[in-house]
C-alpha cells in the first residue's frame, strides 16, 4: 500500500492556523469576552520565548492547552460549530497545487493522511469536502461532554508526528519507496525522510536548502 501524508500548515493551508483561531475567538460575537482570559495566560510564556528561555516546542503545546481552557464547560457540538465558522474563510486559502495532487493521489488509490499538530476536530471540520483516509493532529478531551480543561493535551509536534504515522498504518504492508509526503518546515524532515517521493511546499529558507541537496521537489 502506498501513502501521501500532507501537513497542514504552511502546505495544505497556506497561513498559520494558531494566528486564525485566536483572531476568531478575539472577533467571536459570543465568546470574544474569553479572549482577555487567554491574552493574559499567554504573555507571560510568551516573553519566556522571546528571551530563549522556554523552547519553541513547548510554547506551541502551551498555548493550544491555554486557547482550551477558555473553552471550559462548551460541549463537542459547540466546538464544532465554533470551528466549522472558520471553514469557508480557510478554504479560499488552501494551495490550489496541494489540493489537486491530493486529488490525483486518490484516483491513483493512494491511502492519504493529513497530519497536523492542530486540534484533530478543527482538521475534520475547516477541511470538509476533502477525503482523507486519516487524519492526525492534537485530540481535544471531553469529559462528560464538556471540553476537559483539567487533563494536558498531548501537542502532535516533530518526531511526534512520525510517531502517531507509523502507529497510525501498523498491520499495513506500506510502500514507503513509491509513498509521498508533502511539508513546508524542517520540523517536517523526519516525515519527509520517511518516503521515497517527498516534497517541499513553499519551503522555509533550512527545508528549501536540504530539498536542493537532495534533489527532493520543490513546488
Amino acid at each position: 500500500m502506498r501513502v501521501a501524508i500532507f501537513d497542514f500548515d504552511g502546505t495544505l493551508y497556506a497561513e498559520e492556523t494558531f494566528k486564525l483561531l485566536m483572531n476568531h475567538l478575539k472577533e467571536h460575537s459570543v465568546y470574544q469576552s474569553r479572549y482577555k482570559k487567554f491574552y493574559r495566560s499567554i504573555v507571560p510564556p510568551y516573553i519566556a520565548n522571546k528571551l530563549k528561555l522556554f523552547s519553541t516546542s513547548k510554547m506551541k503545546e502551551l498555548s493550544m492547552q491555554l486557547y482550551l481552557e477558555v473553552f471550559e464547560g462548551l460541549s463537542e457540538l459547540e466546538m464544532d460549530a465554533f470551528f466549522e465558522e472558520l471553514t469557508e474563510k480557510m478554504q479560499k486559502d488552501f494551495n490550489k497545487e496541494v489540493v489537486s495532487r491530493l486529488k490525483r493521489h486518490q484516483k491513483e488509490n493512494i491511502h492519504i493522511l493529513l497530519v497536523s499538530g492542530a486540534y484533530t476536530q478543527f482538521l475534520y471540520q475547516v477541511t470538509s469536502g476533502i477525503s482523507f483516509d486519516q487524519i492526525i493532529g492534537t485530540d481535544i478531551l471531553y469529559k462528560e461532554n464538556r471540553v476537559d480543561t483539567e487533563t494536558r493535551i498531548t501537542h502532535v509536534n516533530g518526531i511526534q508526528k512520525t510517531k502517531k504515522i507509523i502507529s497510525a498504518l501498523e498491520g499495513y504492508p506500506i510502500d514507503w519507496e513509491n509513498s509521498y509526503a508533502y511539508g513546508d518546515s524542517y520540523s517536517d524532515f523526519p516525515v519527509l525522510e520517511l518516503v521515497g517521493n517527498p516534497v517541499a511546499v513553499r519551503p522555509e529558507a533550512k527545508l528549501r536548502s536540504v530539498a536542493k541537496k537532495r534533489g527532493w521537489e520543490i513546488i
